[in-house]
Order: structure tokens, then sequence, then C-alpha cells
């Protein structure tokens, strides 16, 4: 029998100062047979969670059609559905494994299926162990280090009749000239690294995606030089905590100097995510505020308001340090949109301490804001902390929370009625045929009428109507922006 690799939490924690990621070019080589496995057969991805995913999901999408497979939206169709996972709460890992339950039902009708978990799920040693004894007919798992091994693993699963479980706890390599099937043909993610080495004590990040490594700048600059060539509007630099690039390389550029080539390039919309505080340096909002195509919206994770908890967070700054950087953007960056993360009920947060996070949303009045209740992840030091707060007080602080979250982000809305605003076209509403939505450059999404916009224009939208979580518009006829 094959050998099985399984995840590791002692493993990934290890970090290597001395550390250089190896960086691997062409490494999906495919031999004949592999090329041919998936000729008439159809697949389907599932994706949760952040960019970082969705990038993935794409990369797994070009492996799956360089081996013959065709893309099917219908579940009961797919010969081979993978499901790309998230671990940054218990929620979505929840969601995943009713999800495989539900899969279950194809599989007993087509017996040839396979059903595949991969991604951040699967560098976690207990869902691991789950799958492998109350799932057994999920037949292939593999981690966010070996995406390359795909065609490998599947060629097992159909030749041997095994099982394919490889899952690396490593500090993790770069792999580049991956293939992959974008999900738009006029906006792109852009891997600019991945991992991370802030070692938050709540997030799982750290163990499932390994040491931070930075791409060389020459890579990402070829990149989307490239997308630039085939048309593309817009691309999102990602990275775990992006704008601590270039860090871990010895003769590179900052994430400041990196934003500059990336705007020389010419592309007409720049955006990165997701942003850490304290690697948010003037030079970066300088560079923000002195270029036209990079858009004037910054993702900001605040977490809590209060300093001991976000000590005890392992955050790096305090609340007044958090202040000071989002006072020096809202002065330099003109028009610039703040959004934020902000976690409820992280073990033994005092009243007090909840209502000093209120404080610092009162005072940054944020135009959106992703808040959850703190959810512990096995392997992190605060899963390990004795928390005495009530799940009923978390859940009515978090209800508090978002009463105060979506006041700010309505008045921020309402604020935009009457103004013309230039959108990029991302398509029909799905609610709606005789309605499009794109984003403005502060990424609000607008609803809006339009009788000849293509999807990747930009237009001129005049806005109607502020809503709590979108504003709608109506194109502003003979007046469209650069195309």
């Amino acid at each position: 029998m094959k050998e099985i690799n399984l995840p590791n939490i002692r493993q990934a924690q290890f970090r290597d100062r001395n550390y250089r990621a190896e960086i691997i070019r062409d490494a999906v080589k495919l031999t004949p047979e592999q090329k041919i496995i998936g000729n008439g057969l159809n697949y389907h991805v599932i994706t949760y969670g952040c960019q970082a995913n969705v990038r993935d999901g794409e990369v797994i999408s070009g492996i799956l059609e360089n081996m013959g497979y065709t893309y099917t939206d219908a579940l009961s169709e797919a010969d081979i559905i993978i499901l790309n996972t998230c671990a940054i709460r218990e929620n979505a890992e929840n969601k995943v494994l009713g999800e495989i339950g539900f899969l279950q039902s194809f599989k007993r009708k087509k017996s040839e299926m396979i059903i595949g978990l991969c991604g951040c799920m699967a560098q976690e040693e207990k869902v691991v162990d789950v799958l492998m004894k109350k799932y057994p007919f999920v037949e292939l798992i593999f981690g966010t280090h070996n995406i390359n091994r795909l065609p490998q693993l599947i060629e097992n699963i159909i030749h041997n009749k095994q099982r394919s479980i490889e899952v690396y706890s490593r500090q993790g390599d770069i792999y580049e000239d991956l293939p992959s099937v974008r999900q738009f043909k006029h906006k792109a993610f852009v891997n600019i690294m991945d991992g991370c080495d802030k070692f938050c004590t709540y997030c799982i990040v750290p163990y499932t995606r390994g040491q931070q490594r930075s791409r060389l700048s020459k890579d990402i600059l070829a990149e989307v030089q490239y997308l630039y060539a085939n048309g593309y509007k817009e691309v999102t630099l990602l990275g775990q905590n992006v704008n601590a690039y270039g860090k871990d390389l010895d003769d590179d550029l900052s994430f400041a100097e990196l934003l500059g080539k990336v705007s020389d390039i010419g592309i007409e919309r720049i955006r990165f995510t997701t942003s850490h505080p304290w690697d948010f340096s003037d030079d970066m909002i300088d560079m923000i505020a002195s270029r036209k195509n990079i858009m004037p919206f910054i993702h900001l994770p605040l977490q809590s308001g209060n300093d001991e908890i976000l000590r005890l967070m392992g955050r790096r700054y305090t609340s007044e340090q958090y202040l000071t950087l989002f006072d020096k953007i809202k002065t330099k960056v003109a028009d610039v949109a703040i959004s934020t993360d902000i976690i409820v009920g992280f073990p033994n947060e005092t009243e007090q301490q909840f209502e000093d996070t209120l404080k610092v949303v009162n005072y940054c009045q944020y135009d959106n804001a992703y808040s959850f209740i703190y959810s512990p992840r096995e392997g992190t030091p605060a899963a390990k902390m004795i928390d005495n707060v009530s799940l009923e007080d978390k859940k009515e602080r978090l209800q508090r929370l978002n009463a105060k979250l979506g006041e700010y982000s309505k008045m921020h809305n309402v604020a935009y009625e009457g103004r013309i605003e230039k959108v990029l076209v991302d398509g029909y509403s799905k609610t709606d045929k005789e309605i499009m939505c794109g984003y403005t450059e502060s990424q609000k999404l607008v609803n809006f009428r339009c009788n000849d916009a293509h999807v990747g224009d930009i237009i001129d939208v005049k806005i109607t109507q502020g809503m709590k979580n979108s504003l709608n518009g109506i194109a502003v006829e003979n007046k469209k922006g650069v195309q």
C-alpha cells in the first residue's frame, strides 16, 4: 500500500530564520498518460474562504483541464469533485463536512466518482483523522504545499484503486508557472507571497500555510505584465500578510516599491489584501496616495480595540498605534475607504474591553467590516486559554457591534448619493438580469441599469441610493470611462 503522509502540527510550527524557500519552476509536468486521464470526464471545484483559496482553486482547475477534464456546473455530472477548504473558523469546517455528507449521495450513484478535499482544512490533524475514520468515500486528500502533485495523486486512485492522502507540514516552497483557469477575464488575483510568520495566538494560518515566503519581484511583475497585455483591467496582490512582502528576501523590493513597479506597468486598477497594521509603512501610504491606479481602498484589520486583548492576541500594536496609522491613511489618501476585521469574545474578554472596541469603531467609522465570534483553533495558543465568557454574552456583543458597523456602512454609502463613480463592470446581478453590477474605485458594490455596458468596461455611474451594503445607480449615457 502507498505510504500515507499525514499533517503534523508540531512540524508546522517549526521556523528556521536561515531558511530560503526553493523556487520550483514548471512544477506540473504531465506524462502522456496523465494528459488524457480526464478525457471525456467532468470536474467541479468548490472553493471556500479567502482570495488565496480562490487563487488555489484557479490552479487546481488549470491542472485538471491540462489532464483532459472539462468543467461542469452540475455536481451530478462531475466525475471528480474537489473541495478547496478554509480553516479560519469552526463553522467553516462544519459547513464543509456537511457538504461532504451531501456529496456521498452522488458517489453512491456513480462509484467511480472521485471526491477530494484540499486546502487549509487538510493541514489539520483532527480533520484528516475524521475524514479517514468517518468518510472513507473521500479518496483524495492533499494540503496547501503540494497542489502540484495532484496529477500523481489522481493517477494513484484510478490505477491502483487506493486512497491518496498526502499532506506536508513544512516551511514551504514557491511554485512558479503553475497552470490556471482564471475566474474572470477582466480582473485577476496575483499571489505575491504565501505563508505567515506573525503567529497571532488565535490564527491557524501560519500552521496551514507555512513560513512566509515571498515570490521574486521579477516573477510577479512578469505575471502582471502578461495580464495587462491580455486586457485585464484590475489585479489584486495577495498575501496572508501582504505588506510584509520582501522581508524574507535579501535583495528584493519592499512592498511599497513593488506597488510602484506594478503601477508603472499601466494596469488600470491595483488592489492588495490583507494588510497587517504592524507592517504598514509611511512609504506604503505615500505610494498609494501618489498613484491614481492604486485604488483608495484599504483593509486594515483591528481585531480588538483593547490593548490587553491585543497583547494576548499577539497583534504587536496598541489601539493608539492603530489609530495613529488610521489617521495617517485618512489624511494622506484622498477619498480612501477603510474596512476591518473584528473578533468578539476572545477568551475572558470583559464588558469594558469590548466597550474599548466599540470606542475604536466609533472613532474609525469603517466603510465595511467583517465581525466574528472568536473561534478556537486546535493547536494555537489561544485555544488553550480558559474562557469564562458565555456564548450568550458573545452573541449579544456581536449583535451590538454589527448594529454599529451597519450604521456607519450605511452612512458612508448614503454620502455617495448624487456622485458619479467609475465602476468596473463585473456582469449582471444574480437576482435581476436587467441590473448590472460592479465596483467603484473605493470597493463599493454598485447595482445599476445600463443598456450598452459589457463585462470589463469601466463606466461612469451616477449613484442614486446608498444602501447598507451596496449602492444603486444609473449609467451615465455617452460618458464611458477608459475601455
